[in-house]
């Protein structure tokens, strides 16, 4: 579920914002910019989805 909400949101959102656990504070915040940014599928075809991708999941992974 985690990793279909995190493409979701990474291919949809100009900010996604990582929180750590309870209680809860911001860890990160990444501001999401593709070149052509146009729809979701489109976006995850972009050769820096892959990269917020790797280093969102390795900020939650420490989390899980």
């Amino acid at each position: 579920m985690v990793i279909r909400l995190m493409t979701e949101a990474i291919s949809m959102c100009d900010r996604v914002i990582v929180l750590s656990k309870r209680p809860c504070n911001v860890k990160k915040i990444y501001n999401i910019e593709f070149e052509n940014k146009s729809t979701p599928i489109n976006n995850r075809k972009e050769s820096n989805f892959s990269m917020y991708y790797d280093q969102i999941w390795k900020e939650i992974d420490y989390e899980l």
